[in-house]
């Protein structure tokens, strides 16, 4: 019987990357600072500036990327794509054009693919960071991409124009 899925299993101990616009900075680190004990029990990366003022605040080691204009946000989203990131806390400014508003768009969009939870706001995250499944482990469902990854490798059209 073939699988439609591929589970994925997540540690105890999360991997969660922590993004904010420069109007929502403020929110995240008072929402860390808030919830410090429970994040300093996992992996934390951020963007720029903000991992810089989270590691600050939270007096803990953060992997800092670039800032999310100078390619932070693709960074997170490689990281998304090999499986290097559990969820994302992203705190983002939805009444401010953001001059990386592309990138922000492919980095949710990566999150979806890849079945990562998303905060966008203090109440989700709350929400989040209070489940009971941050402490365990668990065990998050990807669709099976394999048909999309090979699906010109078993197509007769493009094997006769490559001979």
């Amino acid at each position: 019987m073939k699988r439609d899925f591929i589970p994925i299993p997540i540690g105890s101990r999360k991997r969660i990357a922590l993004v904010a616009h420069d109007n929502k900075k403020k929110d995240l680190l008072e929402w860390a600072q808030y919830n410090r004990d429970l994040l300093v029990q996992h992996e934390l990366c951020a963007t720029g500036t903000t991992g810089t003022l989270l590691e600050m605040a939270l007096n803990t080691k953060i992997e800092k990327l670039r800032s999310g204009p100078l390619g932070g946000d693709q960074q997170i989203g490689a990281k998304i794509a090999e499986g290097d990131v559990d969820f994302i806390l992203f705190f983002w400014d939805p009444l401010e054009p953001q001059p990386h508003d592309p990138d922000v768009k492919a980095l949710l969009r990566l999150a979806v693919v890849w079945n990562i939870p998303v905060a966008c706001n203090r109440a989700t995250a709350d929400f989040m960071i209070s489940s009971p499944l941050m402490a365990e482990s668990y065990e998050r469902i990807l669709p099976d991409f394999a048909p999309h990854v090979n699906r010109f490798t078993d197509s007769p059209l493009l094997l006769e124009t490559v001979e």
